[in-house]
């Protein structure tokens, strides 16, 4: 016979109204957010395995090049936040919905940019456009689903980031070579809008949202609270360095691909991205990491993955080219479910302002990596680039040893008053 503990952790199971795993909205919720996420990366990063070609057609150099990037995701690191201010207001799904609507409507746009400067001003709008989507989704998990599935629920949405990187870049790669990468940007619009209808018909109405209103001082309280939990500066910086290796990695293997020794065509070094495949696995398993190795341990264990690759992405042979490519992604997209799901079970309230200040590390984070990678190859080769990564993955590993030093202090002062 059940005893009362047992028979009241049951009933409150049954009164919790948020979507759990195996019901039809879960389902529905799960591949809804799938399709934004691949709609959001296949835009936001739709011109980086283009670099080679749009320089070659402008006569820029790479860190010039590199700029149709770090524009987009320099804008949403800028954005995010206050469009998250938003989401409070009008609701995540009114959000998301509408910053996907610009972003694609944009989309159909920068295939005819006569020029870098307007295709960088474009990406730039695109950028801002897309930044009510990341922490607008997050706080929309972090209402709708019940709190032991969080974590798989992010997790899954970062997993269509991944795919929504690759088969962006795959599909612009291929095109690109054909027609030229003005067709492959085209063809990344089109694919982006049948996400996006995707997304608006299957996404379940919200119903644990309560809107609130538009109060600047109330805004910016929030704000600093958050960057006074010493947790969530850490988490942030995570992100941020995380993303700096992943940045400069991707904006820059395009040109060193299409150099001899390799001297791969476009539509070839587009399928590289395909690697990504390795990110859509290692995001999903992040919950069943944090569960076997506790928070820390799956960070320890993503940012080693990480420094092995670039490691061995420094030899001039593809296979190990490829392989090294494999373990960074691997790294980073575990490293950064971690991350982001840490955020939002940390952030007590105010968690969509919790989650893009988040995204604006992330994203700012993202922005450096391209733009100190493209510069750091010019001066160095490919050589300069994994520097700069090892760098980045150097401070994760100092935040999160800091970290862990702070938990065992902490609990050191703990047991001696509770003894």
């Amino acid at each position: 016979m059940p005893s009362a503990s047992t028979r009241a952790a049951a009933t409150h199971a049954s009164a919790d109204t948020r979507l759990a795993p195996g019901t039809p909205g879960h389902r529905r919720m799960s591949l809804a957010l799938f399709a934004a996420g691949l709609a959001a990366f296949t835009l936001l990063y739709s011109t980086q395995a283009l670099l080679p070609a749009i320089s070659a057609d402008f006569g820029a150099t790479a860190s010039a090049a590199s700029w149709t990037v770090s524009a987009a995701t320099g804008a949403l690191a800028l954005c995010v936040l206050p469009l998250s201010a938003l989401s409070e207001r009008f609701g995540r799904r009114t959000l998301m919905t509408a910053s996907l609507s610009v972003a694609v409507a944009l989309a159909l746009l920068v295939p005819l940019a006569p020029n870098l400067e307007s295709l960088v001003v474009l990406r730039a709008l695109q950028g801002a456009a897309l930044a009510g989507l990341p922490a607008s989704a997050m706080a929309y998990l972090a209402e709708e689903v019940r709190p032991k599935a969080l974590i798989g629920a992010i997790g899954l949405f970062v997993a269509g980031n991944s795919i929504g990187g690759m088969s962006g870049r795959i599909v612009s790669g291929w095109v690109a070579q054909l027609w030229g990468w003005r067709a492959g940007l085209a063809a990344v619009g089109l694919l982006s809008l049948a996400c996006a209808v995707a997304f608006r018909v299957l996404l379940p109405k919200a119903r644990h949202f309560t809107p609130g209103t538009l109060n600047p001082k109330a805004l910016a309280r929030t704000v600093r609270t958050h960057l006074s939990d010493p947790l969530l500066m850490r988490l942030y910086a995570i992100g941020a360095l995380f993303m700096t290796v992943f940045g400069a990695v991707y904006t820059v293997i395009g040109y060193r691909l299409v150099e001899a020794p390799f001297s791969l065509p476009q539509g070839v070094i587009g399928s590289i991205f395909l690697v990504y495949l390795v990110g859509t696995v290692s995001s999903a398993a992040a919950g069943k990491l944090v569960g076997r190795l506790g928070r820390r341990g799956a960070l320890y264990l993503a940012v080693s993955t990480t420094a092995a690759g670039l490691l061995l992405s420094l030899a001039d042979a593809l296979p190990a080219v490829l392989a090294g490519l494999v373990l960074i992604t691997a790294g980073f997209f575990a490293g950064h479910a971690v991350a982001s799901s840490s955020v939002s079970r940390t952030a007590k309230t105010g968690r969509a302002q919790a989650s893009a200040l988040y995204q604006s590390a992330y994203y700012l984070g993202s922005s450096a990596g391209g733009t100190l990678g493209a510069v750091a190859f010019h001066a160095g080769g490919w050589a300069g680039t994994v520097l700069i990564g090892l760098v980045a993955v150097l401070g994760v590993v100092s935040i999160t040893l800091y970290g862990t030093h702070s938990a065992r202090v902490e609990a050191r002062r703990i047991r001696p008053a509770t003894a």
